[in-house]
């Protein structure tokens, strides 16, 4: 595949309203760039998750946290409504994935029982059981009621007491609360709230005592996340798609890319079984933008693909001379770069330096080339280049990036280009950048809370299952 798709993320929108080569040229070298900022497997890092509870943010003054600050004990006989002994984590829920959830394990119902666990946002008053107050929400152990934002709860499940282990999480990806009681689900409740929110418990009764288990041992409630994501998986195979749309999406790839021979062979393969209806007739594709050059594009390609850089600037000043005029160009530069990056692979280095004092010194002086030819002379320094920081030049993304730039610089020469855009991405991955803009709206909408959408994640989701 070519590197557009062996990014990570697909990024959901592209700036670029280019229709000359040294702008396009250039928008491939920041697509370098971006690729060595991400590295082969960069998704978002999730955010710190809660470890104990808050000691400091907390109404000491009716319960003791224990020194480990995973259990709390009311010590106080309560007296009126707000003497109740709360305390939150030391961190919010993390919001960057599709489920949060955490536990509490009764060790004893004390007097009353008054016992509740729930989420609470940051400046939620203290000596309020979960739920009593706007953004909070909490499922109370001496009635089994839900309470949401207000003083009045409302039925939910059973009441709960010593020895009992109860959950609550959070499932993003419905906007939903969700509570436990031993490894079974109570229920759920919509979840308005867009702040972040803190796990959060409450003991209100002499003697009441709780552990918190926030991940550090096994939970008694498992495979939730688990479940959630099947479930998504099932939705998105519900949705059916004729066979000669998702072949016609495919075939559009490989033309863009010029995999010539991957794409006789799929035609080969599908010849029998997908219905001979054309994808351009149905859809509006043109195929004829994307046949353009189709074979020199495929020997460019393998040429670059192969390291063999010589051979294709040969092809190139042979067949189209108008895309390497220029020597400071950043199409140059590129391949430039890319022969000396062979050189240094394969252990020439004396030639490689004298390759860099001749054609990327050049380069050094003008805007937007710096940091790139810093990174390929650094090569030099490394005994072990590809375990450095700049080893990332020797991968094989880099080639791609470099014959991905020949590919559409090529596809842009066609004087019969119906889509001014067409030669940037291929029509599978114009797909994908919807996809991903549709999701990053939703998680807006939803206040940036949820997993963000990551191509590779989804498809090893559909691997497995």
């Amino acid at each position: 595949m070519s590197a557009a798709t062996n990014d990570t993320t697909i990024t959901a929108a592209t700036t670029t309203t280019t229709n000359n080569g040294e702008d396009l040229g250039r928008y491939f070298l920041e697509r370098s760039r971006l690729s060595s900022a991400r590295g082969p497997c960069d998704m978002d890092e999730d955010e710190e998750a809660p470890t104990e509870l808050n000691t400091i943010n907390s109404s000491g003054g009716f319960l003791v946290v224990s020194p480990d600050k995973l259990s709390v004990k009311y010590t106080n006989v309560n007296l009126h409504g707000h003497d109740v002994g709360v305390v939150q984590a030391n961190r919010p829920a993390p919001v960057k994935r599709i489920v949060y959830y955490f536990e509490i394990f009764v060790k004893d119902a004390g007097a009353k029982g008054q016992i509740a666990i729930g989420f609470t946002s940051e400046n939620f008053k203290m000596r309020r059981q979960p739920g009593w107050e706007a953004n909070s929400c909490g499922y109370h152990g001496d009635d089994g009621l839900l309470y949401r934002g207000q003083g009045k709860g409302e039925t939910f499940g059973p009441t709960y007491t010593s020895g009992d282990i109860v959950g609550g999480g959070i499932n993003y990806a419905s906007q939903e609360f969700f509570f436990t009681k031993n490894g079974a689900v109570v229920g759920t409740a919509y979840k308005e709230m867009k702040v972040p929110l803190f796990p959060t418990i409450a003991v209100h009764s002499q003697n009441e005592e709780v552990h918190v288990n926030f991940g550090q041992k096994p939970f008694a409630f498992d495979e939730f996340e688990v479940q959630e994501r099947m479930k998504l998986q099932m939705t998105i195979e519900k949705m059916s798609l004729p066979t000669n749309v998702s072949h016609g999406i495919v075939r559009s790839y490989l033309l863009h890319y010029g995999y010539e021979d991957t794409l006789h062979s799929f035609d080969m393969a599908t010849k029998s079984t997908v219905p001979p209806i054309y994808i351009a007739q149905e859809n509006g594709f043109d195929e004829h933008d994307i046949l353009y050059a189709l074979s020199q594009r495929k020997i460019l390609r393998q040429l670059i693909r192969n390291g063999d850089i010589d051979a294709a600037l040969g092809k190139l000043r042979e067949w189209y001379p108008q895309i390497v005029q220029d020597d400071k160009s950043a199409i140059c530069f590129l391949l430039h770069c890319q022969k000396f990056i062979e050189l240094v692979r394969v252990g020439a280095l004396e030639e490689a330096v004298k390759y860099g004092r001749m054609e990327l010194a050049k380069f050094f002086e003008l805007p937007g080339f710096e940091d790139l030819v810093k990174d390929c002379v650094a090569l030099l320094a490394y005994q072990r280049p590809q375990e450095s920081s700049v080893g990332y030049l020797l991968e094989e993304a880099q080639r791609e990036v470099v014959a991905d730039t020949v590919n559409a610089m090529i596809l842009s020469t066609n004087p019969n280009l119906k889509d001014s855009q067409g030669f940037l991405h291929s029509y599978l991955e114009r797909l994908l950048r919807q996809l991903t803009a549709c999701c990053l709206e939703r998680r807006s909408l939803n206040g940036d809370q949820g997993e963000a959408f990551h191509l590779h994640r989804v498809l090893n989701t559909a691997g497995v299952s």
